[in-house]
């Protein structure tokens, strides 16, 4: 894996910031952004206060948002480092109901000063620990495309993961590697973490190998996928570039129906 997990961690979760959710999936490009953006948002329109956490260093949720990096006081990285805590480096979005603890530009540089960092891996725990802000329904934490000590972070402060994985040829193999390190991480750091769900993304289902695809995993991991899919769609792609959620680009478009499906299916799994 790249890393080696240090022993037996502490786990306690004494912190109003709600249900804390990673999205993550080590290989790029599977929607995992998309999803933590319009999940989020899909929740706020549901009327749950949300804060979405951007953990990757692209930064793709904070631009997505139609928030400039460069702009960013304190954020993740800020909080990681103990510089900043959580509650200051919260910021309101346009969206009503959603919040952002933003990427800022150092946060890549991260990885490597984390490393001789004292429980490098609960440095996020910690700040929720330490968190005395408003209250949330749920946090979302859009996860890097690696599994990589901020990874680590999340899935060692999160409640549950879930997994975005596109319909294509060598899905399964990546996913057998990423189920590995969530056991790792229950062995090691995180024995309440659990498995929220795989959500199939950028499914066209007229499309032969996407089918084939869905299938497998669906025999394979049964009611853990989510029955709503979400759908190849431009509006979806088009929204980050107007810094809004889908929902806020164009409600009537397949992309915003299922995602505020996903987040119904979402709440209930959370029981």
């Amino acid at each position: 894996m790249g890393f080696i997990l240090m022993g037996k961690g502490f786990h306690v979760k004494h912190h109003n910031l709600g249900r804390v959710i990673s999205i993550a999936n080590q290989k790029g490009g599977v929607g995992k952004t998309t999803t933590s953006i319009n999940l989020a948002a899909s929740l706020a329109v549901l009327e749950k206060r949300v804060l979405l956490m951007d953990l990757d260093p692209q930064g793709n949720s904070t631009s997505g948002l139609g928030i400039d990096k460069k702009e960013v006081e304190s954020g993740m990285y800020e909080v990681l480092m103990g510089d900043s805590s959580l509650a200051e480096a919260v910021v309101e979005t346009e969206c009503e109901n959603l919040s952002l603890l933003a990427a800022t530009m150092d946060l890549a540089g991260s990885e490597v000063e984390l490393v001789n960092k004292e429980k490098r891996e609960h440095r996020l725990q910690k700040s929720f620990s330490e968190y005395k802000g408003e209250a949330f329904d749920y946090v979302i934490i859009d996860c890097p495309p690696a599994l990589n000590i901020l990874t680590l972070n999340a899935l060692t402060a999160s409640d549950a993961v879930m997994i975005t994985l596109q319909t294509e040829f060598y899905a399964m193999e990546g996913l057998s590697q990423l189920m590995d390190t969530i056991r790792r991480v229950r062995g090691a750091l995180n024995p309440d973490l659990l498995m929220d769900g795989i959500l199939l993304t950028m499914v066209d289902r007229r499309n032969n190998l996407a089918q084939q695809v869905e299938g497998e995993v669906r025999d394979y991991f049964g009611n853990q996928v989510y029955q709503q899919v979400i759908p190849r769609n431009v509006r979806l792609s088009e929204a980050p570039s107007y810094g809004v959620p889908v929902m806020h680009h164009d409600i009537r478009s397949a992309g915003a129906k299922a995602y505020l499906q996903v987040a119904q299916e979402f709440m209930q799994r959370q029981g």
